[in-house]
């Protein structure tokens, strides 16, 4: 069967067009428009305490400064209590963030401090003095062409406004 030249010709141009059509959205998080998602822990929450399990609930918040959705595909983590590595561990929650939009989401993690145990007790004879926590990170944003997203953050908690009364 003969295809004449200008057809093949005008049906890859047509092709191609349509591809780098569908790529507009990732030149945004490839080039220079993109800006970095903020990303906040802003909850802490203890499950379950026992002498040699721990098992929290870290809420995290998504902020996206930028004029398209971002999807999300995951989060690698390091939490710090002082100098205590209190956490680590990785994320696969899959989900999008809307454009200047923000969601949250949460990471259930499970620890053993009995090693810190000491020090950590000491921590908590003063329940309203604040303990330094470090957030470490990095964020894995996009769909075929992702990027990661280093984060960093430091913040206090008082041990107080967590031990029920």
């Amino acid at each position: 069967m003969f295809v004449p030249a200008p057809l093949i010709r005008n049906l890859g141009l047509l092709l191609l067009m349509l591809g780098s059509a569908s790529l507009g959205g990732c030149a945004t998080w490839m080039g220079g428009g993109f800006k970095d998602p903020d990303v906040q822990l802003v909850h802490v929450e203890v499950v379950r305490a026992r002498l040699l399990e721990q098992e929290f609930r870290l809420r995290f918040r998504v902020d996206n400064p930028n004029d398209v959705s971002l999807p999300i595909r995951g989060l690698v983590y390091t939490v710090f209590l002082n100098e205590v590595k209190l956490a680590s561990g990785e994320s696969a929650t899959w989900f999008t963030v809307p454009a200047h939009g923000r969601e949250e989401f949460e990471v259930p993690v499970h620890t053993n401090l009995w090693r810190h145990m000491k020090y950590i007790v000491k921590l908590l004879e003063k329940p309203d003095k604040p303990i330094r926590y470090r957030l470490e990170g990095e964020v894995k944003t996009g769909l075929m062409f992702g990027r990661r997203v280093q984060l960093a953050r430091n913040g206090e908690i008082v041990p107080g406004d967590f031990i029920p009364e």
